[in-house]
């Protein structure tokens, strides 16, 4: 139960989903910033940057947030469930291009204290073939990601045990984005 009345059934409405709900002020810009980090017109795809979201907020042990964003980035990169879960695991021997795993890298370091992002990592980042935009967007993602996670986690809303729980909102998020109402 989370620690504040949120005023919505927690079963239906796990994680964020509530804390939306029950601050429709804060909800809009937080998912325009999500609409615009992980959909919007980029060189990384929404898979990808739904997989550092997934990574960073596996590292920050937010259950509700690991859980639908690994889920969001299976269901739109090729290998699937699979690739996510050997990032999630270990990103040093996962099926990833240089590229990404160095932008993981930097993601790892932001979420750790943003002053851990150091010239190598961002060096090691550009040789692998990162854009200034990618390594942008990655520290904007895992900064914003581990707010996410410390704002699910502050207020103690429910996060779901069964991983199948959070592929309910899947098709919504990569058909319609973060800005569409789930139903209900």
């Amino acid at each position: 139960m989370a620690h504040i009345d949120l005023g919505v059934d927690e079963s239906r409405s796990p994680g964020i989903q509530g804390l939306l709900q029950y601050r429709p002020e804060t909800a809009k810009p937080l998912m325009e910033l999500a609409e615009v980090l992980l959909r919007g017109p980029h060189t990384l795809s929404p898979g990808e940057r739904e997989l550092i979201a997934a990574y960073v907020s596996g590292l920050n042990e937010c259950t509700y947030c690991a859980g639908s964003h690994s889920a969001f980035a299976a269901a739109q990169l090729p290998e699937g469930a699979r690739l996510v879960e050997e990032v999630r695991a270990n990103p040093a021997t996962a099926a990833l291009s240089g590229k990404m795993r160095a932008l993981l890298a930097v993601a790892e370091a932001v979420r750790r204290d943003g002053r851990d992002v150091t010239t190598e990592l961002v060096t090691a980042a550009r040789t692998e073939g990162a854009t200034d935009l990618e390594i942008h967007d990655t520290v904007l993602i895992a900064a914003a990601f581990s707010m996410f996670n410390r704002y699910v986690d502050g207020l103690a809303t429910l996060a779901p045990d069964d991983p199948a729980a959070y592929q309910h909102g899947v098709h919504r998020i990569v058909t319609s984005g973060y800005l569409s109402r789930p139903a209900g």
